[in-house]
């Protein structure tokens, strides 16, 4: 099987989590932040929904160079806005790994800012550490945010206790 139809498969089982974790978040509390060093609720969830779409940065690409673009976060204010978001950019992945090559996972991706490099790693690495990984970990955050709120957390892996009645 080729590495692009495992990473699929497991993109897309934990996209449909991502998005039902993401239908939860409450809009009426977007400045929420469990602490002063945290990231509001809302800027937290859009960057949940913007990583799915890190693939094509990490695949079709072989550098991310912070010195150049503009990038600015998208500004969501609704559940719908948040949703459609993330599915473009879950849409767009998943053409991306249908047809990349499994020789463009042993190629070397560059995170730089300018002349400072940050890291050099084979893109099969890259995608595991910044599309996945570091989508669990927010996801992670998310939840927690949550129930913090009281909001009831959906299960990623089986029922969670707000799911067990």
């Amino acid at each position: 099987m080729k590495q692009s139809q495992i990473l699929l498969a497991e993109f897309q089982h934990e996209s449909a989590s991502t998005r039902k974790l993401l239908e939860r978040v409450p809009f009426d509390k977007p400045d929420y932040k469990p602490h002063d060093k945290s990231m509001s609720l809302v800027r937290l969830a859009t960057h949940v929904a913007e990583i799915a779409g890190w693939w094509k940065e990490c695949l079709v690409k072989d550098e991310l160079d912070f010195s150049v673009g503009d990038f600015s976060p998208k500004q969501i204010n609704s559940t719908e806005d948040l949703l459609a978001l993330h599915d473009s950019y879950v849409a767009s992945s998943v053409a991306i790994l249908q047809e990349v090559a499994d020789e463009e996972f042993a190629k070397p991706w560059t995170m730089r800012n300018g002349e400072t490099i940050y890291f050099t790693m084979p893109k099969a690495a890259v995608v595991r550490t910044w599309c996945l990984n570091h989508l669990y970990h927010h996801r992670g955050q998310l939840t927690v945010y949550l129930r913090l709120l009281d909001v009831p957390v959906p299960g990623m892996y089986g029922p969670t206790a707000d799911e067990q009645g």
